[in-house]
């Protein structure tokens, strides 16, 4: 690519939800910019990250991953699964690569095999056990047999945890990525997420990771205030949205316990990623039923334009 300029591509992030998605995002941009847990549907807004190197910029939109909605929150969701194609450069579509083939990574082969844009189909996982990549490839030639699709897509093994196969993954997109006269971003930056939005996430993933099934799902965060103190350290005030009065008891814990554990956790990461020598979350737990199907609420919490 010498002589050509630098290169700078949109790339959605797409698969069905807990394949890794925001893992993977992670790795590639080398900071944490999405937050990560074993549970389905973690990530809700759809988040830019973004690398920048002397070959250009690639800019990552991660995205919630499709699934089954039960609510306006899920249904916001699963639209946002759904545009996340829309105007990129470029697809990577991400499987599960240790898990069976579902119904929904079979939806995201036919999108991507009708994708104006160039695609990857991204194996995630290959450092767990189980892994097997022939599943997904039989998948995909049964697609393409029954729609007549003549599209080849290329397919690359990675595992978002080690970091294996995704420097082959970053020069496949750059290789992708058309020239740009300028870099649409700042090289100084990872994300151009709101930070209020981005600090309600660190604290609602600390929270995610000490609950129960039932509540992270119908747990809210709103930062609804950062006071910068004369120190340099923040004092960040947050309402923390449940929906039925028993999950208040869950999410503070006994004698608080939960809520310690949250911001023993959320405050020093937080410090570290806007370089603060401290920082201290007042948190408050707020019974809101159906917060989740509030037009207003949503909108306050980013899930909404």
């Amino acid at each position: 690519m010498e002589g050509q300029g630098p290169r700078a591509a949109m790339v959605a992030v797409v698969g069905r939800t807990n394949s890794g998605k925001s893992t993977l995002v992670n790795r590639l941009v080398g900071e944490k910019v999405s937050i990560v847990s074993g549970m389905e549907q973690t990530t809700r807004n759809r988040i830019r990250a973004i690398l920048t190197e002397p070959r250009g910029q690639l800019v990552f939109l991660d995205t919630p991953g499709a699934h089954k909605a039960e609510n306006e929150l899920g249904a916001l969701m699963n639209k946002m699964a759904r545009g996340a194609g829309q105007g990129a450069d470029a697809l990577a579509v991400v499987f599960d690569g240790a898990a069976p083939v579902r119904l929904e990574d079979e939806g995201w082969m036919a999108r991507a095999a009708f994708s104006e844009a160039p695609a990857l189909f991204v194996l995630n996982k290959a450092d767990a056990a189980g892994f097997d990549p022939a599943p997904f490839r039989a998948a995909w030639a049964r697609l393409c047999a029954e729609k007549g699709v003549a599209r080849e897509i290329p397919w690359l093994e990675v595992s978002a945890e080690t970091g294996a196969g995704c420097e082959a993954l970053v020069g496949r997109l750059f290789a992708l990525a058309p020239a740009c006269a300028a870099l649409p971003f700042p090289e100084d930056i990872v994300s151009d997420f709101p930070r209020k939005l981005a600090i309600a996430d660190i604290i609602r993933e600390k929270l995610i990771r000490r609950l129960f099934q039932e509540v992270p799902h119908q747990l809210g965060v709103r930062v609804e205030r950062i006071d910068e103190r004369p120190d340099g350290s923040w004092e960040i005030f947050a309402t923390l949205l449940v929906n039925r009065p028993s999950q208040k008891g869950m999410v503070i814990g006994n004698k608080g316990r939960t809520l310690r554990a949250m911001r023993r956790a959320a405050e020093p990461e937080i410090a570290e990623a806007y370089g603060l020598p401290g920082c201290k979350i007042l948190p408050f737990v707020r019974v809101e039923p159906n917060w989740f199907k509030n037009h207003f609420i949503l909108k306050e919490l980013g899930y909404k334009e």
